[in-house]
């Protein structure tokens, strides 16, 4: 793990702790009791994205390393972030780590059988098939440091310090707020060589994309009928998807093509910009109701 990875391992975990200060053991037992509501979690991100994206590269006559980018995309899970900005949102918290959880986890057969069909039966980019391979220790590392340490940790300090937790509650969470935007400075700084006008039609591309992934999960929530924390919970885990992870199969499977590069690192710069501006109008929403 190189130094960068290592600081956004530990700031990515600093603030799932944050999340998990404002948890309780019940709240999990509550989605345990009710597990329709993390199968609702898991069909935009495993079927209704992919199958969509894949339909819209069949329609599109795009660039097949561009093409073959947006499946990459829709066919990984959601990043932990989801969890942060689902809290942000005042959405069900402990559903969207249940999720993401279990979406990590069959993401080890999903990904890969997902990412590969849809690539060998798009005759575009059919000559992009590899066979592609997801290191099991790798996503368990990172459920490991990302999510179970931190909201273990979280959980155990709310119970055994309330006093102290209700102290650092705030402070750590207006630090999740301020790393979330600093991830979007860093990323546009990181890519600003990619910042021209040529970029617009891509980015168009990525806004559409995410868009569908929100849509799916609204869509998915209002059949299935779950409440409104839950809504939105399932919404941020259709449209927030493991861009990181993209960029590693990338590096390793496609030696960092920049049509690929550059439509996952969109993707990941603006799957937080969509997430906080759902975030703006739901406590607009709230506000509202209160008022």
């Amino acid at each position: 793990m190189t130094t960068q990875q290592l600081i956004l391992t530990l700031v990515l975990a600093t603030m799932v702790f944050s999340v998990a200060l404002e948890l309780r053991i019940e709240d999990f037992k509550r989605v345990a009791q009710t597990p329709r509501a993390v199968i609702c979690g898991l069909i935009p991100q495993f079927i209704l994205l992919p199958v969509a994206t894949w339909a819209a590269t069949l329609l599109l006559d795009l660039p097949p390393n561009v093409e073959a980018a947006m499946i990459l995309v829709a066919a990984c899970p959601g990043g932990s972030l989801s969890n942060v900005i689902t809290h942000l949102g005042r959405g069900n918290t402990a559903l969207s780590v249940s999720v993401s959880a279990v979406a990590s986890v069959i993401a080890l057969v999903a990904t890969p059988f997902n990412f590969s069909w849809m690539i060998a039966t798009n005759p575009a980019t059919a000559a992009w098939m590899r066979e592609l391979s997801i290191d099991p220790s790798g996503i368990w590392l990172s459920l490991l440091l990302l999510l179970a340490v931190p909201m273990t940790l979280g959980l155990l300090f709310s119970h055994k310090l309330p006093m102290l937790t209700a102290r650092i509650r705030k402070p750590l969470g207006n630090f999740a707020v301020a790393c979330l935007l600093l991830f979007i400075v860093a990323g546009l700084i990181k890519e600003r060589q990619l910042l021209t006008l040529g970029l617009l039609p891509t980015l168009l591309i990525v806004v559409i994309h995410n868009a569908c992934g929100l849509f799916f999960g609204w869509l998915t929530s209002v059949v299935m009928r779950v409440s409104e924390k839950d809504r939105r919970a399932v919404m941020i885990e259709g449209g927030m998807q493991n861009s990181g992870l993209a960029l590693g199969i990338i590096g390793v499977q496609f030696g960092s093509d920049l049509g690929m590069v550059t439509v996952a690192s969109l993707w990941g710069i603006w799957h937080i910009v969509s997430g906080l501006v759902m975030v703006y109008w739901w406590r607009k929403q709230d506000a509202r109701s209160s008022g």
